[in-house]
């Protein structure tokens, strides 16, 4: 019989429709938990709005709800539309002009946008930029002059032409410009005797900082001759002034005259290091104010402001070179590239590359940094208010590291610009900050682009217009009140609705009890002026009514669901949403369930009732709209009415000539009508093999009443093709016969299957994906069952060799040149022996797996020992693995083989050679397995057996603790060493990502002992906190020894840990002994295990994932109950007690450990507990007597190693004390770190530091910094801006751009794994406290901050512990006697010490000169020639000659050198010896105060500093 469906559109249509209701339901359901609006118990419309961008305010005055909530929210509950108040933020195109790629400039689109927004909210719109295959180029070429780029100056002016070429293959529309560098002409970067300040070489131009040489030109010749006019300078110290080059160079637009739509690239040639902001600040230079950020050129192009403020810092220079669309290329040499790396990574798009030490390759390094910067763009946002937050993306663009995008020229680039306002900034709202903070025009603008987008922004903070119309002292609020906004706002001292109701009148309670109760309010309200003010819970209304009698959580429910999640529940009733109805408002109003297939309601044979057709005449056959179906037991009607009509239609069938007895009212027709043909009876007459089709019409329940339509011509199959039958079955029988024979052929003759097409042809093998990505934590093993699928034929056998490698994601992953190949490291070896597998062998201490084991190792053993460096096996163990083939049921056997690292090939060989013979001496094996898996790599074999499929490859994962957080391995199928198959797929990797722990979840110890009496075992659950959060674990017992029913109860659970919570407890019931074991002194050792399991929320099991529990059973000894399950203790002799039994101490806290303990067999009257600091002497231990077995100690010092033990007592006296136990307890939150120090470099930057807390009580993770501007009352008056210092040994900052002559509040806090402690704050002044130097060639190991950087800046680290130095291979040192003489080299005093940790105290003016009387002439002051070896000692020890001695810790004057002998050297260093060294007055300021010595004693004679006499380059 053939049927089709019928009816099936209503029906689909009523479980669309019903599936969209269980929708809508979920969707619904929001928590309100998660509704700010209402938990922030907003009293006023302006302070709702501000909570959050949804929130709204509803100014209606009988609403009775919360008034603060969302907008959807306060329509459900009956606000009309017209009384909520909701700002919405709004965004209009002000100038929008589309871009013409014809034009060749650069081009943004749209060029102005206005938007206003609300704190939280967040708009976007798209941006085209557009940047011509062609643009106009500048080239600015800023050199460093000191002398020792003197060959480098001479190879730039012969490439005048060879630049000229370059840019002309760049662009037709360019310009070069020239500038040139050294230093500030101040000491001690510059040598200031007058000889030298007019000539510091030969041929060598006068010390300068900067100078623009050749302004931006298009005239090649004009370039190159002012270029061969140019002479070297030089300076003294190897860090250059690079920095105020590059500033001048950005800020005199004009002078350097850099074009408006052209590309400016800045080169920046040079090989030293930099000098940055604070190094201009030390005493020596006397330079004191911070760069100012402007133009200051003379007319000559000359920087005039060198000697008078300080370098630029890093910060100002990425903003300031991003605000002038330049992109900087540095070419320095290999000498000081490292510190430029670090440099020009700060910049969005920049270059570097290594200049050769004459600078002969430098078109070609501009040559490859220009092809690099025209496919980057980086799109950057200008003063963007501090209440707002820009970021850009773009779907066609990929990022680079730095931020910027690669982009294709010539096209037109869609970016997205996204703009959300901040909710708080610094801790503050953002509508509390000052306006320029909240609103500004921003400037967004694409790197080298002139064009910019300007998007005038502000946050909306308005106040809501209600409050604008409030009505003072108004009458609806009892005149004790404001009203506003629809409700009233009372005085102080009043409350209520209406205001209405005073605290100070007297109560009446009894108009508050309910008919029937006997406490107001019915206990959950409070009575007030004779009105309940019901309780709240969690920060909602929890009753209601005028008596608190209503629960607002007890109306009806609908699957599970309060009020079916289409109403509130109000006054004990639900009530519903518009559209819904009935007591748990689960019945529709509408009608559109109830439709039937023709557009009626229940097809006119019902009524709706709830969304559900009530019909009048309900059958088998009637669908939910009360339509009769006959997809509804259809089949059986056709059947029972068959008969009948081929009776009453063609007189044939079973009831031939018996038709009476069918009552069927038949209709025959030409043809089923298409509606009635959509389902209908199909049968085959037996009588002519035809087929004939018949259709219903009304209830089958009711024959009579049923229409039968009846097709009156049958469908019957041609008659002359029947003689084709038999044919087709012979040919079927006759290729299969064929089939059979071929498939035969090839079983009995394996050498012909290459030969056969039939069999050999398309058979392959292979993995069977090519990618699996593994998550580290949900990982249970250390290996993967990897499926290898063989296709084609599958007769026969075949073995694959396969390989993996480790950490392919790394470079040079498969080299191992760097280990000693004679490194012994253990190799996992895997056979599968001739042996089939039992349960026995998985246990370690049964007979057949020690017997198997003993067999195995001996056998392997006498094998591999012909191996050089071979031990002897280890960690033999056996086991199953499935999917393997028809062997899948043998022993796998694994064990360890330790052996070099240079015997993994020929162990390889060995196990090949073996495994081939099926044996390894006495031990027979399977042929085709065996797994070699070393440190790094595996090697192995599989076998397909004949018929088998898929066989599973056992791959090794290489877990390790050090492994990247998302690692990768590569397996390969290598070769098809027996068989005919060929490699299909033949490689399969596999990614393993390593989360990072939110929390670890261990158990305290791995096991514990509690005794039946204590009737529920307590075991502690602790939880290291990682990153806070919510963590969950699932904990289970199981039977060791004890048994479920009879010793303990089955306990099974989750623990949940909220945010901060780190100890949990878990709880198993334990059951006294029975009858039978008391009778039977069963005193067998009870046990359970208690596991962890399933970690969530990114949680990791940590140390002991389960935990033992022994349970102690007690026994009867001279009436008082001991132990047995621990063992029998005698009674000590002549009465006198044993020790105590079970002495267990577990920490409750940071201040208490619990200590417990069984009592000794005898009658002890009480117990004395010691307990000490762990290495305190035990005589100062605490005393404390006890009379229960146990004992919380407390008042102790948290994060504390405690030692403790117990001795029981009676009449007889103490008896013998237990074992000394060992207790840590937990941690605590620090106390506040050390005294704060300040190093004042300017008055604008700090260096502050800070000691460890005095009270660690942990182990000290992080610190956090924290300042921010204050007034003269010491009251914050702006925003607080936090440094988080992660590197808890890093107890310093330097802090950059501070506001100038502003006090300042710094706070510095330290965590632990507690938490974080109290802070220690300091307020300080900068312009008011003395300045210090600064080390000039040295870049500090400490977090950098620029204080007005925003968030930009505030992980500005630059790490560097070198002292920058000039190459080693400089050509030009920049010291040397003018008669070509060698000057020796003597080192500076702590040149080997961080010189910004020195705290500078004398002021330069203090320190005494030489009078003119030296012996030293100007001429040989500081430089000391090798032949002035004999110095006079006798002035060296003139009486009243003042003298510096460097002692332990600090340096001061003398009037004498203290030390006994003294002995004068040229080149001191500081030792054990005491040395004295004389006065070398050459540089223009002295360089004293007080420096950090150690183990020595140094003296110093009117000390200065000696700088021409360290080796440098300048």
């Amino acid at each position: 019989m053939r049927r089709k469906r019928m009816d099936v559109l209503p029906r689909m249509c009523a479980g669309l429709l019903f599936l969209s209701l269980l929708c809508a339901t979920g969707l619904c359901q929001r928590s309100k938990i998660d509704n700010r609006c209402v938990l922030s118990q907003a009293k006023s419309c302006t302070e709702c709005i501000r909570v959050d961008k949804d929130c709204s305010f509803c100014t209606d005055e009988s609403f009775e709800e919360p008034r603060c909530n969302l907008r959807e929210n306060l329509l459900r509950y009956g606000c009309a539309e017209a009384s909520i108040v909701y700002t919405r933020g709004e965004m209009q195109t002000q100038q929008n002009f589309s871009i013409n790629t014809s034009l060749q400039r650069t081009q943004v689109s749209p060029q102005g946008m206005f938007m206003r927004l609300r704190a939280g909210e967040e708009m976007s719109f798209d941006m085209d930029v557009f940047q011509p295959l062609e643009s106009p180029v500048d080239l600015y070429i800023l050199m460093d002059f000191s002398y020792s780029m003197s060959d480098d100056l001479d190879n730039l002016k012969s490439m005048g032409q060879n630049l000229a070429e370059f840019l002309q293959a760049l662009t037709s529309n360019y310009t070069i410009g020239f500038g040139k560098f050294v230093d500030k002409v101040s000491s001690p970067q510059t040598d200031m005797r007058p000889e030298k300040l007019r000539e510091p070489w030969n041929n060598a131009d006068s010390p300068f900082s900067f100078k623009n040489v050749i302004r931006l030109t298009s005239n090649i010749n004009y370039f190159s001759q002012e270029l061969r006019k140019e002479r070297i300078s030089g300076n003294l110290d190897a860090p250059e002034g690079g920095f105020d080059a590059i500033l001048q160079t950005a800020v005199c637009k004009d002078k350097i005259g850099w074009r408006k739509d052209s590309t400016h690239l800045l080169v920046f040639s040079t090989e030293s290091a930099f000098h940055y902001e604070a190094d201009g600040t030390n005493v020596l230079a006397g330079i004191l104010a911070r760069n100012d950020e402007h133009c200051h050129l003379d007319a000559n192009g000359t920087y005039v402001y060198d000697t008078k403020q300080d370098y630029p810092s890093v910060p100002t220079l990425v903003r300031l070179l991003g605000q002038h669309n330049i992109i900087p290329i540095f070419a320095v040499t290999n000498h000081s590239y490292s510190y430029y790396e670090k440099l020009h990574k700060y910049f969005p798009i920049s270059e570097i590359g290594v200049l050769q030490e004459d600078s002969s390759n430098i078109v070609e390094l501009l040559r490859t940094a220009f092809e690099r910067i025209r496919t980057k763009m980086d799109i950057r946002a200008d003063f963007v208010p501090k209440a707002m937050k820009t970021e850009f993306t773009s779907l066609m663009y990929e990022k680079t590291e730095s931020g910027s995008f690669h982009i294709t020229r010539g096209e037109v680039g869609k970016f997205n610009v996204r703009i959300k306002a901040l909710e708080y900034v610094g801790g503050q709202h953002v509508c509390s900050l000052p306006e320029r903070d909240r609103q500004g025009v921003i400037q967004v603008k694409p790197t080298s682009l002139s064009d910019s987008l300007k998007i005038t922004a502000s946050v909306i903070c308005d106040m809501c217009p209600c409050e604008q119309q409030q009505e003072f002292n108004s009458p609806m609020c009892s005149f004790h009140g404001d009203f506003v906004c629809g409700q009233c706002i009372c005085h102080p001292g009043w409350r209520g609705d209406t205001c209405d109701c005073s605290p100070a009148s007297s109560p009446n309670n009894e108009v508050c009890i309910r008919p029937g109760d006997v406490e107001p309010c019915s206990g959950r309200g409070e009575c007030l002026c004779g009105k309940c003010q019901c309780y709240s819970e969690d920060l909602t209304q929890r009753f209601d009514g005028a008596f608190c009698q209503y629960d607002v959580l007890q109306c009806p429910r609908t699957s599970g669901f309060l009020c079916n999640d289409r109403g509130r529940c109000s006054k004990g009733a639900c009530v519903c949403e518009s559209g819904w109805e009935g007591p748990g408002c689960e019945c529709p109003t509408s009608n559109d369930t109830c439709i039937d297939s023709r557009g009626g309601i229940c097809n006119n044979h019902g009524r709706c009732e709830c969304g559900r057709c009530i019909c009048d005449k309900a059958s088998l056959y009637t669908s939910s709209t009360c339509e009769i179906s006959y997809s509804l037991g259809f089949q059986a009607v056709c059947e029972s009415i068959r008969d009948c009509v081929r009776c009453q239609a063609w007189g044939t069938g079973n009831m031939k000539g018996n038709c009476s007895t069918c009552h069927l009212q038949l209709q025959m027709v030409e043809e089923l009508k298409k509606e009635e043909a959509s389902e209908y009876c199909s049968f085959q007459d037996e009588d002519d093999d035809c087929t004939y089709h018949y259709t219903l019409e009304g209830d089958p329940n009711v024959l009579p009443n049923t229409t039968v339509h009846v097709q009156k011509k049958k469908e019957c199959p041609p008659g002359n093709f029947l003689w084709l039958i038999p044919l087709l079955i012979f040919l079927i029988l006759l290729l299969g016969l064929l089939l059979l024979l071929c498939w035969k052929f090839c079983a009995c003759c394996k050498a012909c299957l290459a030969l056969l097409p039939c069999c050999a042809q398309g058979r392959t093998v292979g993995f069977k994906e090519d990618h699996y990505m593994l998550r580290h934590g949900l990982m249970s093993s250390d290996h993967l069952d990897t499926p290898m699928v063989r296709s084609g034929s599958l007769k026969g056998c075949d073995t694959v060799r396969w390989k993996i490698n480790n950490n392919v994601h790394k470079q040079g992953f498969t080299s191992l040149a760097a280990a000693n190949p004679k490194d012994l490291i253990p190799y996992g070896l895997s056979l599968r022996l001739t042996r089939l597998f039992t349960q026995n062998l998985v246990k370690p201490d049964t007979r057949e797996c020690e017997q198997l084991r003993k067999e195995v190792e001996e056998n392997l053993n006498d094998i591999f020992k012909h191996i050089p460096g071979c031990h002897k096996l280890q960690q033999t163990k056996f086991r199953l693995q499935p999917n393997s083939g028809k062997r899948q049921d043998h022993t796998i056997v694994d064990t360890v083989l330790t052996a070099p690292r240079s015997a993994k090939p020929e162990i390889i060989k060995v196990m090949e050679k073996h495994v081939a013979h099926e044996a390894f001496n006495d031990l027979k094996v399977s042929p085709g397995y065996y797994t070699v898996t070393s440190d790094q790599d595996a090697h192995g074999m599989v076998e397909f057996q004949e018929a088998v499929e898929l066989v599973d490859v056992r791959v090794p994962l290489f877990i390790r603790e050090d492994d990247d957080d998302e690692k990768q391995l590569q397996v390969e199928a290598i070769d098809v060493p027996t068989g005919i198959a060929e490699i299909g797929r033949r490689i399969v990797s596999i990614t393993i990502i390593k989360e990072q722990a939110s929390s670890l979840i261990t158990f305290l110890q791995p096991a514990y002992s509690h005794s039946r009496f204590d009737k529920l075992a307590k075991i502690p659950v602790l939880r290291e906190i990682i990153d806070n959060g919510k963590s969950q674990v699932t904990y289970r017992t199981r039977d060791l020894t004890a048994k479920n029913g009879r010793d303990y109860i089955f306990t099974e659970g989750d623990l949940v840990f909220q945010p901060g919570e780190t100890r949990k407890e878990v709880q198993v019931p334990l059951l006294e002994l029975t009858e039978i074991d008391t009778l039977l002194h069963n005193y067998q050792l009870k046990q359970f295990a208690i596991d962890l399991l399933h970690p969530k929320y990114g949680t990791k099991i940590g140390r002991y994932p389960q935990t033992t529990v022994t349970i102690a059973d007690p026994e009867v000894v001279d009436g008082v109950s001991s132990m047995t399950g621990l063992g029998q203790v005698s009674q000590s002799p002549k009465g006198r007690l044993s020790a105590p039994l079970n002495p267990n101490a577990k920490a409750l806290s940071s201040r208490e450990i619990s200590f417990s303990w069984f009592p000794p067999p005898g009658k002890p009257l009480g117990y004395k507990v010691k307990y000490w600091i762990q290495g305190d002497p035990e005589s100062e231990a605490h005393l404390i007597d006890v009379k229960a077995p146990s004992v919380e100690l407390s008042n102790l010092y948290p994060f504390c190693d405690y030692e403790m033990q117990v001795c029981a007592y009676n009449t007889m006296g103490e008896g013998a004390y237990s074992d000394i136990i060992h207790c840590h307890t937990l941690e605590d939150v620090p106390s506040e770190p050390g005294r704060l120090a300040f190093n004042v470099v300017s008055s604008t930057v700090t260096q502050l530091s800070w000691a460890e807390p005095a009270e660690t009580n942990g182990e000290i993770t992080a610190y956090e910094v924290s300042y921010g501007l204050v007034n003269e009352d010491n009251i914050p008056i702006g925003p607080v801006k936090k440094v988080l210092v992660e590197d808890p040994k890093k107890r310093m900052v330097l802090i950059e751009n501070l506001r100038e002559s502003q006090p300042y509040r710094y706070m510095v806090k330290a965590r632990n794994g507690a938490g974080w402690g109290p802070e220690r704050e300091a307020t300080i002044n900068l312009a008011t406290q003395p300045k210090r130097p600064m080390s000039i060639p040295i870049i500090p190991d400490v977090p950098i901050i620029d204080a007005e950087g925003g968030e930009d800046y505030d992980s500005y680290l630059m790490y560097s512990a070198d002292v920058l130095r000039s190459a080693a291979g400089s050509k030009h040192p920049s010291v040397s006697d003018d008669s070509g003489s060698r000057w020796k080299y003597v080192p500076l005093l702590g040149e080997d010490l961080d010189l910004r940790r020195i705290t500078w105290r004398l002021p330069a003016e203090t320190i005494p000169r030489l009078s003119g009387s030296s012996r030293f002439s100007s001429d040989t002051e500081g430089l000391l020639h090798e032949e002035d070896s004999d110095v006079a000692t006798g002035s060296l020890r003139r009486s009243g000659t003042p003298w510096l001695q460097a002692g332990e810790g600090q340096l001061h004057f003398s009037t004498e050198c203290p030390v006994s002998s003294c002995s004068e050297i040229r080149g001191w260093q500081l030792g054990s010896a005491p040395v004295c060294v004389p006065f070398l007055p050459l540089c223009a300021h002295p360089y004293v105060g007080m420096m950090h010595c150690s183990h020595t004693v140094v003296c110093f004679k009117n000390l200065v500093l000696v700088c021409l006499l360290t080796r440098v380059s300048r």
